[in-house]
């Protein structure tokens, strides 16, 4: 079993790991656009051009299914990237998840890019899935860059630009960009009030992995034999895991699985 992930950077990280832990035994394709990156600020053709050579990338590696563990690649180009790939190549896109945030009714929070957060897009799920919760988008400018260049000062100061704008009352946080999720840990802390207990954080890694599996009819088997397969390609090259992916237990796990091919 080949399962590829595609991102503009390391954000694909955090759904890498949540395969791992379902199927080790799965071999793994790690495709980003670290010249193209961020894709944020460009416009959706153009984040659908970057986002269709990545996979195409990918593609070549013949893998079973094709995560795409990036939410703005997921709103701009995922019906480009299916009416290109599938039915041979199963591709799977990234939600953030509102729904079961808001399952419990109270106050959410959703963080997200600023480019994301307000968008027609967003505003569109906050309608169908947040039920009668009260939701609150947060913007995150400076977030996912300085998560992506391991950027200690600049996550932390991005953390607490976006934890002042999040409500006391909040109970739990939508990590609404795929990077987010590597601190997934920090932002709790940072938005947790003194007195309070932890804020819920619902990010989409795990989603994303378990729905790839059932595309492909696969069961989860996190007992089975690892595999050491690792292919990494970076703007189409074959390379390392980027330096920056180190500094993350995500990354640190990936890269100590074994050979990079």
């Amino acid at each position: 079993m080949k399962i590829a992930l595609m991102d503009s950077g390391i954000g694909l990280l955090a759904a890498a790991a949540a395969v791992r832990r379902l199927r080790p035994d799965a071999d793994l394709v790690l495709s980003s656009d670290p010249d193209g990156m961020p894709w944020g600020p460009r416009t959706p053709e153009d984040v659908t051009a970057h986002a269709l050579a990545v996979a195409g990338s990918a593609a070549a590696h013949r893998p079973d299914a094709l995560i795409v563990a990036c939410n703005t690649a997921s709103v701009h180009a995922l019906a480009t990237l299916r009416a290109e790939l599938e039915p041979g190549l199963p591709v799977i896109g990234t939600v953030p998840a509102i729904k079961p945030a808001a399952a419990g009714g109270g106050s959410v929070a959703i963080w997200a890019t600023p480019a994301t957060t307000g968008s027609p897009y967003q505003r569109r799920l906050i309608r169908d899935f947040a039920g009668s919760a009260a939701v609150t988008e947060v913007p995150c400018p400076g977030l996912a860059d300085a998560v992506e260049h391991a950027d200690e000062a600049g996550i932390d100061k991005a953390l607490a630009a976006a934890a002042a704008l999040t409500p006391p009352d909040v109970r739990a946080v939508v990590l609404g960009c795929t990077h987010y999720e590597l601190v997934a840990e920090r932002i709790r802390d940072a938005v947790r009030g003194p007195g309070r207990p932890p804020v819920a954080l619902h990010g989409s890694a795990g989603a994303v992995a378990a729905q790839a599996l059932r595309r492909i009819g696969a069961e989860p088997a996190p007992s089975a034999e690892p595999s050491t397969a690792i292919a990494v390609l970076l703007s189409g090259r074959v390379a390392e895991l980027p330096q920056a992916a180190l500094a993350y237990s995500e990354g640190r796990g990936l890269a100590a699985v074994g050979s990079v091919r």
